[in-house]
């Protein structure tokens, strides 16, 4: 069944949700999960976190334990060692599982490729892995997710709170459904800062809030290698 809903995943089956903001964070956790997680549960609403192999690990039981969702997105992140060849993916993917089932007893079945799936920097270390790795994890049971909103936070080291709540309202204008990219590492203070405008400003378009799960619109973007 896990490896069905994969496949529909990848293959965009029906439609997204209309009205549903999926808020997404990568490369945590950091010393910023905790004021995230302190945000998302004053509003009452679930985000999604996709972690690496930090010295935070620590936290993903937070994540969990609180209700959020926690998927895999890197061990180390370290594009010319993960995106090598398929093999070298496989064995980080399956590390950073590995951290996050010891941390939370989860074994989470949904993933980020870092970059998103139409990485093009991938190429420098391996032709074509893209192409291979949306087709195949799928067939191993996982369900992959991009996103259709960028908070642009990532755009600089410390990107102003207010351009990162820009960001996101103008990128949600005009969409039915949206997941959006945010990141939860310690340098990224102003997005912590701009959750609340972001969260109220979503609202107040109609918005409403929800965790990613498998079988959940995978929001994918062209695949460019």
């Amino acid at each position: 069944m896990q490896k069905q809903i994969a496949l529909s995943n990848v293959n965009q089956a029906g439609a997204a949700q209309s009205g549903i903001c999926y808020l997404t964070f990568d490369d945590g956790p950091s010393d910023n999960t905790l004021r995230i997680l302190d945000v998302l549960d004053s509003y009452g609403i679930k985000g999604t976190f996709f972690v690496i192999g930090t010295a935070k690990t620590s936290y993903m039981s937070q994540i969990t334990s609180r209700g959020h969702a926690i998927g895999l997105h890197s061990a180390n992140h370290n594009y010319s060692v993960i995106y090598k060849d398929v093999n070298s993916y496989l064995a980080d993917i399956q590390q950073i599982s590995d951290i996050v089932f010891a941390a939370t007893g989860v074994r989470s079945n949904i993933f980020r490729f870092p970059g998103g799936s139409s990485n093009t920097v991938s190429a420098k270390y391996s032709s074509g892995i893209m192409t291979d790795l949306t087709a195949r994890m799928p067939s191993l049971g996982y369900s992959y997710f991009d996103w259709n909103v960028d908070s642009g936070d990532a755009r600089a080291a410390r990107v102003p709170t207010q351009t990162i709540v820009n960001n996101v309202l103008n990128g949600a204008r005009g969409k039915s459904s949206i997941c959006v990219l945010m990141h939860d590492t310690s340098a990224k203070t102003t997005t912590v800062e701009a959750l609340p405008a972001i969260i109220e400003g979503l609202h107040n378009m109609g918005f409403r809030f929800s965790a990613l799960s498998a079988n959940v619109f995978g929001y994918h973007q062209k695949v460019n290698n």
